[in-house]
């Protein structure tokens, strides 16, 4: 049989060809916990919804639906197809050329982008998985367009490339000491406003949530997308891990000032980053918290971008 995928208002129904076995997807985390077919699969799905599959054969190994040519917005998987329910949110769309100016550094190994804006900046805003952020999210176009649309301040952004991703940005002291002596030392050289914001995805996400308790006075303001909250420092699965970091948020003296966290409704992280926005709620902090109709990856990430810039560097948060 051939697949098919069929879409009745939110239900999505998925019909696999004869060689799949099982069904990976944004439900599924991937190849975590893969579902095992034995006949067509039905979703019922947000609205509005984005939605990402593939398949496993018998060896296990990953095919597209040769039925379904929509590629998905999807930089890892490669053989992932989509699913867009009418209506389905869409990232912005900008101009290609920025009207700032990118400057390459290297700073005790790490590897920086610096954005600086048009005019003069009156913020700074470390991004983790730098590279990505620049080239896939757009967060230096995303900025520079609230900018120029007078929502936001001019806003330097330090974009930093890990080197041992799955090491640094699990509680590691190495991170710290650079955030927190390499990096200003580098800026203080350099000129202009120190970074007083951390912003990340996934581990990424985990790594600024932890950096802003350590050093609220550093990091006032944080911006966490879909983080990866089942860790424990020592431990390595972000599927059954405890949520360490927010049992430390529930116990903290002190907490940063401003909180913008955001997550898909289709991912496997939705339960722990709700019980984190519930643990700030109860603590009285200043957060917003927003739900994507899709998974965990960039498709989620680039639809929360403007409105969490907007959350921490909105024109109307400035004193004075």
């Amino acid at each position: 049989m051939d697949a098919m995928v069929e879409i009745r208002g939110r239900r999505v129904i998925i019909t696999p060809p004869s060689r799949a076995r099982w069904l990976i997807s944004d439900f599924t985390a991937w190849k975590h916990e893969p579902l095992e077919l034995s006949g067509a699969v039905e979703y019922l799905l947000p609205q509005r919804a984005y939605f990402e599959y593939a398949f496993l054969d018998a060896s296990g190994r990953p095919f597209a639906d040769p039925d379904n040519p929509v590629l998905a917005d999807n930089p890892w998987y490669g053989y992932a197809r989509s699913v867009r329910l009418p209506g389905a949110l869409e990232p912005p769309v900008y101009p290609g050329e920025l009207l700032g100016a990118v400057e390459r550094m290297n700073v005790a190994g790490n590897r920086l982008l610096i954005y600086e804006p048009p005019e003069k900046a009156r913020a700074c805003l470390l991004v983790f998985d730098g590279v990505a952020y620049y080239r896939l999210g757009k967060l230096a176009h995303a900025a520079e367009q609230l900018w120029l649309e007078g929502r936001i301040v001019p806003l330097r952004i330090i974009f930093s490339e890990p080197r041992q991703r799955e090491l640094e940005y699990r509680f590691d002291h190495r991170l710290q000491s650079f955030v927190s002596n390499d990096l200003p030392a580098a800026l203080e050289a350099y000129g202009g406003p120190q970074c007083s914001a951390v912003w990340g995805a996934s581990l990424g996400g985990l790594a600024a949530l932890w950096l802003a308790l350590e050093h609220p006075d550093l990091f006032p303001a944080v911006a966490a997308q879909s983080p990866a909250l089942r860790a424990v420092p020592g431990g390595s699965d972000v599927h059954s891990d405890p949520e360490w970091l927010t049992e430390r948020y529930r116990a903290a003296s002190h907490l940063p000032v401003r909180f913008a966290l955001q997550v898909g409704l289709l991912e496997w992280l939705l339960a722990p980053v709700r019980r984190f926005a519930a643990v700030l709620a109860e603590r009285g902090a200043v957060h917003e918290y927003r739900e994507y109709p899709s998974g965990h990856n960039w498709h989620t990430w680039r639809l929360g971008i403007e409105e969490g810039l907007v959350d921490l560097f909105g024109v109307d948060l400035e004193e004075g």
